[in-house]
Protein backbone atom coordinates (compact mmCIF):
# COMPACT_ATOMS: atom_id res chain seq x y z
CA UNK A 1 0.00 0.00 0.00
CA UNK A 2 1.21 3.51 -0.76
CA UNK A 3 0.52 7.10 0.15
CA UNK A 4 1.58 10.35 -1.44
CA UNK A 5 1.44 13.91 -0.18
CA UNK A 6 2.09 16.86 -2.47
CA UNK A 7 3.02 20.31 -1.15
CA UNK A 8 0.20 22.40 0.30
CA UNK A 9 -0.74 25.36 -1.90
CA UNK A 10 -3.71 27.68 -1.88
CA UNK A 11 -5.44 28.27 -5.18
CA UNK A 12 -3.72 31.65 -5.18
CA UNK A 13 -0.33 29.99 -4.83
CA UNK A 14 -0.89 27.27 -7.37
CA UNK A 15 -3.18 28.97 -9.86
CA UNK A 16 -3.41 32.72 -9.65
CA UNK A 17 -0.10 34.02 -8.40
CA UNK A 18 3.27 33.40 -6.91
CA UNK A 19 4.58 36.90 -6.58
CA UNK A 20 8.04 35.91 -5.41
CA UNK A 21 8.68 33.46 -8.26
CA UNK A 22 7.60 34.21 -11.83
CA UNK A 23 8.73 30.91 -13.25
CA UNK A 24 7.83 27.25 -13.26
CA UNK A 25 8.24 25.67 -9.84
CA UNK A 26 9.21 22.01 -9.88
CA UNK A 27 6.70 19.78 -8.14
CA UNK A 28 8.53 17.99 -5.37
CA UNK A 29 6.65 14.88 -4.39
CA UNK A 30 6.64 13.45 -0.90
CA UNK A 31 5.59 9.86 -1.25
CA UNK A 32 4.96 7.31 1.42
CA UNK A 33 6.08 3.74 0.83
CA UNK A 34 4.42 1.17 3.03
CA UNK A 35 5.92 -2.17 3.90
CA UNK A 36 2.93 -4.27 2.88
CA UNK A 37 -0.11 -4.22 0.61
CA UNK A 38 -2.02 -6.80 2.62
CA UNK A 39 -4.08 -4.44 4.76
CA UNK A 40 -6.92 -2.08 3.88
CA UNK A 41 -6.35 0.78 1.45
CA UNK A 42 -5.41 3.97 3.36
CA UNK A 43 -4.98 2.02 6.59
CA UNK A 44 -1.25 1.80 7.22
CA UNK A 45 1.24 4.32 8.69
CA UNK A 46 3.83 5.62 6.21
CA UNK A 47 7.55 5.80 5.89
CA UNK A 48 8.65 8.75 3.77
CA UNK A 49 11.21 9.61 1.12
CA UNK A 50 11.50 12.67 -1.11
CA UNK A 51 11.97 12.56 -4.84
CA UNK A 52 11.60 14.91 -7.77
CA UNK A 53 11.88 14.89 -11.53
CA UNK A 54 9.53 13.37 -14.07
CA UNK A 55 6.68 12.11 -11.93
CA UNK A 56 4.83 9.84 -12.41
CA UNK A 57 7.04 7.80 -14.73
CA UNK A 58 6.23 4.20 -13.77
CA UNK A 59 3.24 2.10 -12.80
CA UNK A 60 4.33 2.32 -9.17
CA UNK A 61 4.52 6.10 -9.50
CA UNK A 62 0.99 6.15 -10.91
CA UNK A 63 -0.29 4.29 -7.85
CA UNK A 64 1.59 6.69 -5.61
CA UNK A 65 0.01 9.63 -7.39
CA UNK A 66 -3.58 8.41 -7.16
CA UNK A 67 -3.12 7.47 -3.51
CA UNK A 68 -1.87 11.00 -2.97
CA UNK A 69 -5.13 12.30 -4.41
CA UNK A 70 -7.07 10.03 -2.05
CA UNK A 71 -5.02 11.26 0.91
CA UNK A 72 -6.56 14.70 0.32
CA UNK A 73 -9.79 13.27 1.69
CA UNK A 74 -8.18 12.98 5.10
CA UNK A 75 -6.89 16.54 5.36
CA UNK A 76 -8.76 18.20 8.23
CA UNK A 77 -9.57 21.36 6.25
CA UNK A 78 -11.25 19.46 3.40
CA UNK A 79 -14.40 19.23 5.52
CA UNK A 80 -15.77 22.82 5.41
CA UNK A 81 -12.48 24.29 6.56
CA UNK A 82 -11.93 21.84 9.41
CA UNK A 83 -14.70 22.99 11.70
CA UNK A 84 -18.16 21.69 10.72
CA UNK A 85 -19.55 25.03 9.55
CA UNK A 86 -21.69 23.30 6.92
CA UNK A 87 -23.59 21.65 9.78
CA UNK A 88 -23.57 24.75 11.98
CA UNK A 89 -25.32 26.87 9.34
CA UNK A 90 -28.14 24.35 9.20
CA UNK A 91 -30.97 24.21 11.72
CA UNK A 92 -29.95 20.79 13.00
CA UNK A 93 -26.67 21.84 14.65
CA UNK A 94 -25.10 24.70 16.56
CA UNK A 95 -21.47 25.57 17.16
CA UNK A 96 -21.20 23.54 20.38
CA UNK A 97 -17.99 23.06 22.35
CA UNK A 98 -17.01 25.46 25.12
CA UNK A 99 -18.58 28.89 24.46
CA UNK A 100 -15.17 30.58 24.30
CA UNK A 101 -13.48 28.09 21.98
CA UNK A 102 -13.38 29.11 18.29
CA UNK A 103 -15.80 31.91 19.14
CA UNK A 104 -15.80 33.07 15.51
CA UNK A 105 -17.88 30.02 14.67
CA UNK A 106 -20.79 31.59 16.53
CA UNK A 107 -21.12 33.85 13.48
CA UNK A 108 -22.21 30.83 11.42
CA UNK A 109 -25.07 30.14 13.83
CA UNK A 110 -26.46 33.59 13.02
CA UNK A 111 -25.30 33.95 9.39
CA UNK A 112 -22.99 36.82 10.31
CA UNK A 113 -19.88 35.17 8.84
CA UNK A 114 -17.85 37.20 6.35
CA UNK A 115 -15.03 36.81 3.77
CA UNK A 116 -12.29 37.37 6.35
CA UNK A 117 -13.07 34.23 8.37
CA UNK A 118 -10.53 31.44 8.12
CA UNK A 119 -12.89 28.51 7.54
CA UNK A 120 -13.88 29.35 3.92
CA UNK A 121 -10.25 30.15 3.12
CA UNK A 122 -9.04 26.79 4.43
CA UNK A 123 -11.88 24.97 2.68
CA UNK A 124 -11.30 26.69 -0.68
CA UNK A 125 -7.52 26.26 -0.53
CA UNK A 126 -7.57 22.61 0.46
CA UNK A 127 -10.07 21.72 -2.24
CA UNK A 128 -7.80 23.30 -4.84
CA UNK A 129 -4.83 21.48 -3.42
CA UNK A 130 -6.80 18.25 -3.80
CA UNK A 131 -7.82 19.18 -7.35
CA UNK A 132 -4.20 19.80 -8.23
CA UNK A 133 -3.35 16.26 -7.15
CA UNK A 134 -6.11 14.79 -9.34
CA UNK A 135 -5.00 16.92 -12.29
CA UNK A 136 -1.50 15.50 -11.97
CA UNK A 137 -2.90 11.98 -12.31
CA UNK A 138 -5.27 12.81 -15.17
CA UNK A 139 -2.56 14.64 -17.06
CA UNK A 140 0.47 12.43 -16.49
CA UNK A 141 -0.70 8.83 -15.98
CA UNK A 142 -1.78 8.42 -19.65
CA UNK A 143 1.88 9.08 -20.58
CA UNK A 144 3.27 6.28 -18.40
CA UNK A 145 4.86 3.57 -20.56
CA UNK A 146 4.78 -0.20 -20.00
CA UNK A 147 1.79 -0.01 -17.69
CA UNK A 148 -1.11 -2.44 -17.39
CA UNK A 149 -3.74 -0.65 -19.55
CA UNK A 150 -6.63 -1.80 -17.35
CA UNK A 151 -4.97 -0.41 -14.23
CA UNK A 152 -4.00 2.73 -16.11
CA UNK A 153 -7.59 3.42 -17.14
CA UNK A 154 -8.86 2.64 -13.65
CA UNK A 155 -6.45 5.08 -12.01
CA UNK A 156 -7.46 7.84 -14.42
CA UNK A 157 -11.12 7.09 -13.66
CA UNK A 158 -10.44 7.23 -9.92
CA UNK A 159 -8.81 10.63 -10.35
CA UNK A 160 -11.72 11.94 -12.38
CA UNK A 161 -14.17 10.69 -9.75
CA UNK A 162 -12.21 12.54 -7.07
CA UNK A 163 -11.94 15.69 -9.16
CA UNK A 164 -15.68 15.57 -9.78
CA UNK A 165 -16.27 15.18 -6.06
CA UNK A 166 -13.97 18.07 -5.14
CA UNK A 167 -15.44 20.40 -7.76
CA UNK A 168 -19.00 19.47 -6.78
CA UNK A 169 -18.15 20.48 -3.23
CA UNK A 170 -16.61 23.75 -4.43
CA UNK A 171 -19.60 24.68 -6.57
CA UNK A 172 -22.16 23.89 -3.87
CA UNK A 173 -20.15 25.88 -1.34
CA UNK A 174 -19.09 28.90 -3.39
CA UNK A 175 -21.19 28.99 -6.58
CA UNK A 176 -19.09 30.14 -9.56
CA UNK A 177 -15.50 28.94 -9.13
CA UNK A 178 -12.11 29.13 -10.79
CA UNK A 179 -11.63 26.13 -13.08
CA UNK A 180 -8.19 24.54 -13.24
CA UNK A 181 -7.64 21.29 -15.11
CA UNK A 182 -3.84 21.14 -15.36
CA UNK A 183 -1.10 20.47 -12.82
CA UNK A 184 1.17 23.25 -14.08
CA UNK A 185 0.02 26.82 -14.57
CA UNK A 186 1.19 30.26 -15.62
CA UNK A 187 1.57 32.19 -12.39
CA UNK A 188 1.07 35.49 -14.20
CA UNK A 189 -2.42 34.45 -15.26
CA UNK A 190 -5.34 35.73 -13.20
CA UNK A 191 -8.25 33.45 -13.92
CA UNK A 192 -11.83 34.59 -13.32
CA UNK A 193 -14.57 32.39 -11.95
CA UNK A 194 -16.56 30.16 -14.31
CA UNK A 195 -20.35 30.08 -14.04
CA UNK A 196 -21.46 27.17 -11.86
CA UNK A 197 -23.83 25.89 -14.54
CA UNK A 198 -20.90 25.47 -16.92
CA UNK A 199 -18.79 23.76 -14.24
CA UNK A 200 -21.57 21.24 -13.62
CA UNK A 201 -22.19 20.46 -17.27
CA UNK A 202 -18.68 20.65 -18.76
CA UNK A 203 -16.55 19.32 -15.91
CA UNK A 204 -18.31 17.64 -12.98
CA UNK A 205 -20.84 15.48 -14.80
CA UNK A 206 -18.40 14.43 -17.56
CA UNK A 207 -15.80 13.50 -14.93
CA UNK A 208 -18.30 11.41 -12.98
CA UNK A 209 -19.68 9.77 -16.10
CA UNK A 210 -16.18 8.78 -17.18
CA UNK A 211 -15.62 7.35 -13.72
CA UNK A 212 -18.88 5.39 -13.82
CA UNK A 213 -17.98 3.98 -17.23
CA UNK A 214 -14.48 2.88 -16.25
CA UNK A 215 -14.46 1.98 -12.55
CA UNK A 216 -14.97 -1.53 -11.14
CA UNK A 217 -17.91 -2.54 -9.03
CA UNK A 218 -17.28 -2.64 -5.29
CA UNK A 219 -17.37 -6.45 -5.35
CA UNK A 220 -14.61 -6.50 -7.98
CA UNK A 221 -12.08 -4.89 -5.65
CA UNK A 222 -9.89 -6.91 -3.33
CA UNK A 223 -10.36 -6.26 0.37
CA UNK A 224 -7.03 -4.44 0.41
CA UNK A 225 -8.47 -1.84 -1.97
CA UNK A 226 -11.73 -1.06 -0.16
CA UNK A 227 -12.09 2.70 -0.01
CA UNK A 228 -11.26 3.28 -3.66
CA UNK A 229 -13.89 4.83 -5.90
CA UNK A 230 -16.27 2.41 -7.60
CA UNK A 231 -18.84 2.50 -10.35
CA UNK A 232 -21.53 2.63 -7.68
CA UNK A 233 -19.87 5.54 -5.91
CA UNK A 234 -19.67 7.51 -9.16
CA UNK A 235 -23.32 6.86 -10.01
CA UNK A 236 -24.45 7.67 -6.47
CA UNK A 237 -22.52 10.93 -6.55
CA UNK A 238 -24.08 11.75 -9.92
CA UNK A 239 -27.52 11.14 -8.42
CA UNK A 240 -26.69 13.50 -5.55
CA UNK A 241 -25.39 16.18 -7.92
CA UNK A 242 -28.32 15.89 -10.33
CA UNK A 243 -30.69 16.17 -7.38
CA UNK A 244 -28.88 19.34 -6.31
CA UNK A 245 -29.34 20.99 -9.71
CA UNK A 246 -32.98 19.86 -9.94
CA UNK A 247 -32.55 17.29 -12.71
CA UNK A 248 -34.84 14.62 -11.30
CA UNK A 249 -34.80 12.46 -14.44
CA UNK A 250 -31.07 11.85 -14.21
CA UNK A 251 -31.17 11.68 -10.41
CA UNK A 252 -33.67 8.83 -10.71
CA UNK A 253 -31.62 7.10 -13.40
CA UNK A 254 -28.37 6.99 -11.47
CA UNK A 255 -29.87 6.26 -8.05
CA UNK A 256 -31.77 3.31 -9.53
CA UNK A 257 -28.61 2.10 -11.28
CA UNK A 258 -26.95 1.83 -7.87
CA UNK A 259 -29.95 0.04 -6.35
CA UNK A 260 -30.33 -2.36 -9.26
CA UNK A 261 -26.63 -3.27 -9.16
CA UNK A 262 -27.37 -5.22 -5.93
CA UNK A 263 -23.93 -4.25 -4.69
CA UNK A 264 -25.26 -2.61 -1.54
CA UNK A 265 -27.79 -3.13 1.25
CA UNK A 266 -28.72 -1.52 4.53
CA UNK A 267 -26.87 -2.63 7.64
CA UNK A 268 -28.99 -4.71 10.02
CA UNK A 269 -29.37 -1.86 12.51
CA UNK A 270 -29.08 1.88 12.08
CA UNK A 271 -26.16 2.23 14.49
CA UNK A 272 -24.15 -0.35 12.55
CA UNK A 273 -23.84 2.15 9.69
CA UNK A 274 -21.48 4.25 11.86
CA UNK A 275 -19.76 1.63 13.97
CA UNK A 276 -15.96 1.70 14.13
CA UNK A 277 -16.21 -2.10 14.05
CA UNK A 278 -18.07 -2.18 10.71
CA UNK A 279 -16.11 -0.30 8.06
CA UNK A 280 -16.65 -0.43 4.28
CA UNK A 281 -19.70 -2.56 5.05
CA UNK A 282 -22.77 -3.43 3.01
CA UNK A 283 -24.15 0.10 3.31
CA UNK A 284 -20.92 1.86 2.38
CA UNK A 285 -21.04 3.40 -1.11
CA UNK A 286 -18.14 5.78 -0.61
CA UNK A 287 -16.20 5.98 2.65
CA UNK A 288 -12.94 7.54 3.79
CA UNK A 289 -10.81 5.11 5.78
CA UNK A 290 -8.99 6.06 8.97
CA UNK A 291 -6.48 4.15 11.06
CA UNK A 292 -6.47 6.21 14.26
CA UNK A 293 -2.97 7.58 13.92
CA UNK A 294 -2.20 11.22 14.51
CA UNK A 295 -3.21 13.59 11.71
CA UNK A 296 -4.01 12.89 8.08
CA UNK A 297 -0.43 12.27 6.92
CA UNK A 298 -0.30 9.18 9.11
CA UNK A 299 -3.73 7.85 8.18
CA UNK A 300 -6.00 9.40 10.80
CA UNK A 301 -9.14 11.47 10.36
CA UNK A 302 -9.45 14.47 12.66
CA UNK A 303 -13.17 15.01 12.00
CA UNK A 304 -14.05 12.62 14.83
CA UNK A 305 -11.89 14.56 17.27
CA UNK A 306 -13.41 17.88 16.17
CA UNK A 307 -16.91 16.65 17.03
CA UNK A 308 -16.23 14.07 19.75
CA UNK A 309 -17.42 14.24 23.37
CA UNK A 310 -15.70 17.05 25.24
CA UNK A 311 -14.61 16.68 28.85
CA UNK A 312 -15.27 13.28 30.37
CA UNK A 313 -14.70 10.98 28.57
CA UNK A 314 -12.20 12.91 26.48
CA UNK A 315 -13.10 12.14 22.87
CA UNK A 316 -12.67 15.53 21.24
CA UNK A 317 -13.58 19.19 21.06
CA UNK A 318 -17.38 18.93 21.05
CA UNK A 319 -18.28 21.01 17.99
CA UNK A 320 -21.43 20.36 15.91
CA UNK A 321 -23.91 20.14 18.79
CA UNK A 322 -27.36 18.80 17.86
CA UNK A 323 -29.90 21.57 18.40
CA UNK A 324 -32.71 21.13 20.88
CA UNK A 325 -35.30 21.70 18.14
CA UNK A 326 -33.77 18.87 16.11
CA UNK A 327 -33.84 16.57 19.12
CA UNK A 328 -37.51 17.36 19.66
CA UNK A 329 -38.18 16.83 15.96
CA UNK A 330 -37.16 13.18 16.22
CA UNK A 331 -40.14 12.50 18.45
CA UNK A 332 -40.20 8.79 19.27
CA UNK A 333 -37.95 7.88 16.35
CA UNK A 334 -35.47 5.22 17.59
CA UNK A 335 -32.71 6.82 15.51
CA UNK A 336 -32.46 9.63 18.05
CA UNK A 337 -30.68 7.43 20.60
CA UNK A 338 -28.19 6.30 17.96
CA UNK A 339 -27.60 9.83 16.63
CA UNK A 340 -27.23 11.97 19.76
CA UNK A 341 -25.15 11.45 22.90
CA UNK A 342 -26.80 12.87 26.01
CA UNK A 343 -25.21 13.58 29.36
CA UNK A 344 -25.90 10.60 31.61
CA UNK A 345 -25.79 8.09 28.74
CA UNK A 346 -23.53 5.07 29.04
CA UNK A 347 -21.97 3.99 25.75
CA UNK A 348 -19.88 0.84 25.51
CA UNK A 349 -19.72 0.82 29.30
CA UNK A 350 -18.44 4.41 29.39
CA UNK A 351 -20.49 7.03 31.31
CA UNK A 352 -20.94 10.36 29.51
CA UNK A 353 -20.29 13.14 32.01
CA UNK A 354 -19.40 16.00 29.66
CA UNK A 355 -17.46 19.22 30.06
CA UNK A 356 -17.53 21.25 33.27
CA UNK A 357 -16.79 24.47 31.36
CA UNK A 358 -19.73 23.95 28.97
CA UNK A 359 -23.21 25.02 30.19
CA UNK A 360 -25.48 21.99 30.45
CA UNK A 361 -28.60 23.90 29.36
CA UNK A 362 -29.24 27.28 27.74
CA UNK A 363 -32.52 29.21 27.79
CA UNK A 364 -34.01 32.09 25.81
CA UNK A 365 -35.60 35.22 27.29
CA UNK A 366 -38.92 33.39 27.72
CA UNK A 367 -37.29 30.61 29.69
CA UNK A 368 -37.55 28.10 26.87
CA UNK A 369 -34.70 25.64 26.36
CA UNK A 370 -32.57 26.50 23.31
CA UNK A 371 -29.61 24.15 23.77
CA UNK A 372 -28.48 21.28 25.95
CA UNK A 373 -25.01 19.79 26.19
CA UNK A 374 -25.05 16.83 23.82
CA UNK A 375 -22.88 15.41 21.06
CA UNK A 376 -22.94 13.80 17.62
CA UNK A 377 -23.00 10.05 18.23
CA UNK A 378 -22.17 9.27 14.61
CA UNK A 379 -18.51 10.02 15.34
CA UNK A 380 -18.38 8.09 18.62
CA UNK A 381 -15.46 5.80 19.34
CA UNK A 382 -15.33 3.47 22.36
CA UNK A 383 -11.54 3.54 22.49
CA UNK A 384 -9.80 5.39 25.30
CA UNK A 385 -8.32 8.89 24.88
CA UNK A 386 -9.07 11.74 22.52
CA UNK A 387 -6.62 10.72 19.80
CA UNK A 388 -8.53 7.50 19.21
CA UNK A 389 -11.23 9.62 17.58
CA UNK A 390 -8.87 9.69 14.59
CA UNK A 391 -10.07 6.12 13.95
CA UNK A 392 -13.60 7.14 12.89
CA UNK A 393 -14.19 6.65 9.16
CA UNK A 394 -16.16 9.29 7.29
CA UNK A 395 -19.14 7.91 5.39
CA UNK A 396 -19.56 10.24 2.43
CA UNK A 397 -22.32 8.28 0.66
CA UNK A 398 -24.43 5.65 2.39
CA UNK A 399 -26.86 3.32 0.65
CA UNK A 400 -29.62 4.77 2.83
CA UNK A 401 -29.04 8.11 1.13
CA UNK A 402 -29.22 6.45 -2.30
CA UNK A 403 -32.62 4.95 -1.40
CA UNK A 404 -33.90 8.33 -0.27
CA UNK A 405 -32.55 10.05 -3.38
CA UNK A 406 -34.32 7.48 -5.53
CA UNK A 407 -37.56 7.96 -3.61
CA UNK A 408 -37.39 11.75 -3.97
CA UNK A 409 -36.57 11.68 -7.67
CA UNK A 410 -39.29 9.11 -8.44
CA UNK A 411 -41.86 11.19 -6.57
CA UNK A 412 -40.87 14.35 -8.44
CA UNK A 413 -41.12 12.40 -11.71
CA UNK A 414 -44.77 11.51 -10.95
CA UNK A 415 -43.89 7.94 -9.91
CA UNK A 416 -44.96 8.23 -6.30
CA UNK A 417 -46.03 4.63 -5.92
CA UNK A 418 -42.61 3.44 -7.11
CA UNK A 419 -40.96 5.71 -4.54
CA UNK A 420 -42.65 4.07 -1.55
CA UNK A 421 -40.59 0.83 -1.32
CA UNK A 422 -37.33 2.78 -1.13
CA UNK A 423 -38.64 5.15 1.53
CA UNK A 424 -40.21 2.36 3.56
CA UNK A 425 -37.05 0.25 3.50
CA UNK A 426 -35.41 3.04 5.49
CA UNK A 427 -38.29 3.20 7.96
CA UNK A 428 -38.40 -0.57 8.38
CA UNK A 429 -34.72 -0.67 9.35
CA UNK A 430 -35.17 2.29 11.69
CA UNK A 431 -38.12 0.88 13.64
CA UNK A 432 -36.53 -2.53 14.17
CA UNK A 433 -38.82 -4.71 16.27
CA UNK A 434 -41.00 -1.83 17.46
CA UNK A 435 -44.13 -1.91 15.31
CA UNK A 436 -45.60 1.02 17.24
CA UNK A 437 -43.31 3.56 15.55
CA UNK A 438 -42.49 4.54 11.98
CA UNK A 439 -45.24 2.67 10.14
CA UNK A 440 -44.92 2.40 6.37
CA UNK A 441 -45.81 5.51 4.41
CA UNK A 442 -48.76 4.77 2.10
CA UNK A 443 -49.72 8.12 0.60
CA UNK A 444 -49.11 8.64 -3.10
CA UNK A 445 -50.07 12.30 -3.00
CA UNK A 446 -46.99 14.00 -4.39
CA UNK A 447 -46.94 16.91 -1.93
CA UNK A 448 -47.53 14.71 1.11
CA UNK A 449 -44.93 12.20 0.01
CA UNK A 450 -42.40 14.95 -0.72
CA UNK A 451 -42.75 16.20 2.85
CA UNK A 452 -42.45 12.66 4.23
CA UNK A 453 -39.21 12.16 2.30
CA UNK A 454 -37.82 15.47 3.56
CA UNK A 455 -38.57 14.43 7.15
CA UNK A 456 -36.99 11.02 6.60
CA UNK A 457 -33.82 12.59 5.25
CA UNK A 458 -33.59 14.91 8.25
CA UNK A 459 -33.72 11.98 10.67
CA UNK A 460 -31.76 9.34 8.77
CA UNK A 461 -28.95 11.66 7.66
CA UNK A 462 -28.78 14.04 10.62
CA UNK A 463 -25.36 15.56 11.41
CA UNK A 464 -23.77 14.08 8.26
CA UNK A 465 -23.23 17.41 6.48
CA UNK A 466 -26.22 17.17 4.11
CA UNK A 467 -29.01 19.15 5.79
CA UNK A 468 -27.91 22.62 4.64
CA UNK A 469 -27.54 21.48 1.02
CA UNK A 470 -30.97 19.85 1.20
CA UNK A 471 -32.58 23.07 2.40
CA UNK A 472 -30.84 25.12 -0.28
CA UNK A 473 -31.57 22.82 -3.22
CA UNK A 474 -35.26 22.42 -2.30
CA UNK A 475 -35.80 26.14 -1.76
CA UNK A 476 -36.74 25.69 1.91
CA UNK A 477 -33.73 27.55 3.33
CA UNK A 478 -35.40 30.99 3.58
CA UNK A 479 -38.36 29.57 5.53
CA UNK A 480 -36.41 27.19 7.77
CA UNK A 481 -33.23 29.21 8.29
CA UNK A 482 -34.66 32.74 7.95
CA UNK A 483 -35.35 33.02 11.71
CA UNK A 484 -31.65 32.22 12.28
CA UNK A 485 -30.48 35.04 10.01
CA UNK A 486 -30.40 33.42 6.55
CA UNK A 487 -30.91 35.94 3.74
CA UNK A 488 -32.28 34.63 0.45
CA UNK A 489 -29.97 35.35 -2.47
CA UNK A 490 -26.93 35.61 -0.19
CA UNK A 491 -26.47 32.71 2.17
CA UNK A 492 -27.06 29.86 -0.27
CA UNK A 493 -23.30 30.02 -0.76
CA UNK A 494 -20.30 31.01 1.34
CA UNK A 495 -18.13 34.09 0.73
CA UNK A 496 -15.15 33.85 -1.56
CA UNK A 497 -12.10 34.14 0.73
CA UNK A 498 -10.92 37.74 0.90
CA UNK A 499 -7.32 36.71 0.30
CA UNK A 500 -8.26 35.18 -3.06
CA UNK A 501 -10.01 38.34 -4.19
CA UNK A 502 -7.14 40.56 -3.07
CA UNK A 503 -4.51 38.61 -4.97
CA UNK A 504 -6.57 38.22 -8.16
CA UNK A 505 -6.29 41.92 -9.10
CA UNK A 506 -9.99 42.09 -9.81
CA UNK A 507 -10.31 38.82 -11.74
CA UNK A 508 -12.37 37.24 -8.95
CA UNK A 509 -15.54 38.97 -7.79
CA UNK A 510 -17.17 38.43 -4.40
CA UNK A 511 -20.45 36.57 -4.00
CA UNK A 512 -23.55 38.71 -3.66
CA UNK A 513 -24.19 40.15 -0.21
CA UNK A 514 -20.69 39.63 1.16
Amino acid sequence: MVYILLPVYTVSDSILHFNAMKKFIPIFVLWFLLSSCSEEFLDRPPNSAITGGNFPATEEDALLAINGAYSSLRIWQIYSGGFPVIDIVSDESSKGSNPGDAANLNLYDTFDHDPSDGAPQRWWSTLYEAIRRTNLVIEKVPEVQDMDPVLQQRIIAEARFLRGYFYSTLVRAFGDVVVVTTSTVDYDERKPRTAKEEVWQKLIFPDLQFAADNLPLKSEYATSNLGRATKGAAEALMARCYLFVGDFVNAEKYALNVIQSEEYSLEATFSDAFSVDIVFGDESVFEIGANGRDRSVEGGLQRGETQGVRGNPSRGWGFNRPTYSTIQGFGHDPRLDASVIFLGDTLDGIPIIGDDATPDTLYDSQGEITEIECYNQKVWTPYEAEKTSYDVNRRIIRYADVLLMAAEALNENDKSEQALPHLNAIRERARGDDDEVLPDITTTDQDELREAIYIERSRELAFEGLRFWDLVRTGRAPEVLGPLGFVEGVHEVFPIPLSEIDVSNGAIQQNNGY
